[in-house]
């Protein structure tokens, strides 16, 4: 068991299987934060009533959905932060041998 343990520090699987795990829990939860929440917000600040990710500009038949893209830019940016902000909080950065061998 002991070889397992340390198997499993030194290849460094603790902080890829908490980053998969948060970042998997999180999604739902910041994706409805930035989908019923900021881009409405934005859209109403922006002079529209409608949601940020609704707006584009129509090029001859084609849309370019930015306001949709923006959406998916928030929500990439707050998860990344949110897994950051957990991972050095918890102090699980420290598990890893491999960086105490460098």
């Amino acid at each position: 068991m002991s070889k397992f343990i340390e198997f499993v520090r030194e290849q460094g699987v603790i902080g890829l299987a908490i980053g998969f795990i948060l970042g998997g829990a999180v999604t739902k939860v910041v994706t409805s934060l930035v989908e019923d929440i900021i881009n409405p917000l934005i859209g109403i600040v922006g002079g529209g009533t409608e949601s940020l990710a609704s707006a584009m500009i129509r090029v001859g038949n084609s849309e370019i959905k930015y306001g949709q893209f923006i959406g998916v830019l928030i929500n990439f940016v707050i998860i990344s932060a949110v897994v950051y902000f957990v991972f050095k909080g918890l102090g699980l950065d420290k598990l890893d041998i491999k960086k105490e061998k460098k």
